[in-house]
């Protein structure tokens, strides 16, 4: 790499209440061509063509049928070779972080690429075909935007991930490569679990872990792809929405007993994250 190349961080606008974005390309247009960044995950399915990347240094030649996974902060660049039509599917992984209280490893594909996993999924492997297929039907989702797209594409991405972990992992390094504290983190994200109204704190939390604070954040950030604070407030929303959803509790109940103390906190939180306020959803429903 050029020391002296300018090196840009893409910043993707994904919208708040659904961050996931998935497009076709035809081509490389000049902004993928120059080395680049960003903080969302990536993974792109070669439909037609072929061309190579280079990311982090390592060159990956592509052809039709190829999958490539690139993980958040990678240096990346692209090159085309001939009609290249690609699939890009770019998402924040925080959106995910509910799903890995029954998959912790979700999203391991992408924290382990270059120890378990390879950016480029291996050619020839007889599960490919269903995977680029399941990226085709979310793409077509994703464009067409139906009643219940959201979730469609949400649990489809989720089966991806499932599929990945389970037959492109590399055996001899499975019981080496675990994240380190993994289970300390699972045990944390129980606790939180169990008890959601209680007024959880980063110290509180990274002492039941035996962690100071800053280990303990990095730590839970490289399991779950959210910060301790952020993961708890998607779980009392969570929360929230399934209770503004089947019982006739009053709003007010509502936030205490999935621990916001502050009516208009709530509010606020409850708009910027499922992207309508709580008296809307209780109306809709």
């Amino acid at each position: 790499m050029n020391p002296s190349a300018p090196v840009t961080r893409d910043l993707i606008d994904l919208p708040p209440t659904f961050p996931i974005l998935i497009s076709q390309t035809q081509g490389v247009s000049p902004l993928f061509q120059r080395l680049h960044w960003h903080t969302t995950l990536e993974i792109n399915y070669i439909s037609r063509g072929s061309g190579y990347y280079l990311i982090n240094g390592m060159r990956y030649d592509f052809q039709e049928g190829d999958i490539i996974l690139i993980n958040s902060n990678d240096l990346h660049r692209a090159f085309e070779n001939e009609e290249l039509i690609m699939t890009v599917i770019m998402f924040d992984p925080a959106y995910f972080a509910l799903e890995q209280r029954y998959d912790t490893e979700l999203l391991i594909p992408f924290r382990e690429i270059g120890m378990r996993f390879d950016n480029l999924l291996d050619r020839g492997h007889p599960m490919l075909t269903r995977l680029g297929g399941a990226i085709e039907e979310m793409r077509s989702e994703f464009s067409r935007r139906e009643p219940h797209y959201e979730a469609i594409v949400r649990s489809q991405l989720v089966q991806f991930m499932a599929f990945v972990n389970r037959y492109f992992a590399k055996e001899k390094d499975r019981r080496s490569s675990h994240i380190r504290g993994m289970e300390t983190i699972r045990e944390v994200l129980n606790q939180i679990e169990a008890d959601i109204a209680y007024p959880w704190t980063l110290k509180e939390l990274a002492a039941t872990a035996h962690l100071s604070p800053s280990r303990f954040s990095a730590l839970f950030v490289q399991t779950v792809g959210t910060s301790p604070m952020d993961y708890l407030i998607q779980l009392r929303l969570s929360v929230a929405v399934n209770l503004l959803e089947t019982t006739d509790k009053k709003i007010i109940e509502v936030a205490e007993e999935c621990g916001f103390r502050n009516l208009s906190n709530f509010n606020r939180l409850f708009k910027q994250h499922i992207g309508k306020m709580p008296s809307e959803l209780r109306l809709h429903h």
